[in-house]
């Protein structure tokens, strides 16, 4: 699969109705109990390249404790970073509480995470560009702060932000930007490289 030549061809390739009738009855649900939900992260950068993905992942101002209540299957997968897994009709959902991080006193993981009330907040924590998109299905709409579409679009791995402040926060990041330029044949925005 080739690269996607314009970030005006990504958001249109989009429909809501290849997503998982499951996936969508999850975000109905989140968003008839008054929370916003949004497909986010890498499920949400492979749909968008129309590549085989099999994790789902939202992000939700509803409360781990909220989701938990709100369905009846569902798994504490990652409770003090606001993850609870939904199973619903087959399909895994990872489901976050919007976040932001504190510091990574090991070069790993964040010290400890503080929940917000918006997208946009929990989308400025993410490592690059292209995997800080969010998308309302029902309705229909992107929000990309970073500028992830166009640099999908264009091949290019990106950080939100200072590269050097990304890759302090998480050793692993270098990696995981290689990786993703092997993976999806892009190359890495050079200060991001440097």
């Amino acid at each position: 699969m080739g690269k996607i030549s314009s970030p005006k061809r990504i958001t249109e390739r989009l429909d809501p109705a290849f997503l998982p009738k499951a996936l969508l009855e999850v975000v109905k649900k989140l968003q008839g109990a008054g929370f916003q939900a949004f497909l986010v992260g890498g499920c949400l950068r492979d749909l968008l390249l129309e590549r085989e993905g099999g994790d789902w992942d939202l992000a939700t101002d509803a409360r781990p404790q909220t989701v938990m209540e709100t369905f009846p299957k569902t798994f504490p997968t990652g409770l003090s970073h606001g993850t609870v897994t939904v199973l619903h009709k087959g399909l895994s959902i990872e489901v976050t509480t919007f976040r932001t991080e504190d510091t990574y006193s090991d070069g790993r993981h964040p010290d400890s995470v503080s929940f917000v009330p918006t997208i946009e907040e929990d989308l400025s924590r993410r490592d690059f560009t292209i995997n800080a998109l969010a998308y309302d299905p029902l309705a229909d709409r992107f929000i990309d702060l970073y500028q992830g579409a166009k640099d999908l679009g264009q091949g290019i791995i990106r950080t939100v932000g200072d590269p050097d402040q990304r890759f302090d926060e998480d050793g692993l990041r270098p990696l995981r930007a290689i990786r993703f330029a092997v993976q999806l044949n892009f190359h890495i925005q050079e200060e991001t490289y440097s």
